[in-house]
């Protein structure tokens, strides 16, 4: 099974990880804030994930990281 590690602090909320989510499971947690006061991304159903790594690719700020 697929882990999803989102490092929250460097999110700056662009929304690009949510947009190439095959399994559309990723998406912003608009509950908190981090400290630069973006809502940052997360997985809603960790056993769903299927570890294709698209939305860490696609991260402009390495604030996604895929362990298989």
């Amino acid at each position: 099974m697929a882990k999803v590690i989102f490092y929250e602090e460097r999110c700056k909320g662009c929304r690009l990880c949510t947009t190439v989510c095959p399994k559309k499971i990723v998406e912003m947690d608009t509950d908190k804030l981090n400290l630069k006061g973006f809502h940052p991304a997360g997985v809603r159903d960790m056993d769903m994930c299927t570890g294709c790594a698209f939305c860490a690719t696609i991260c402009p700020d390495c604030a996604i990281e895929v362990e298989r």
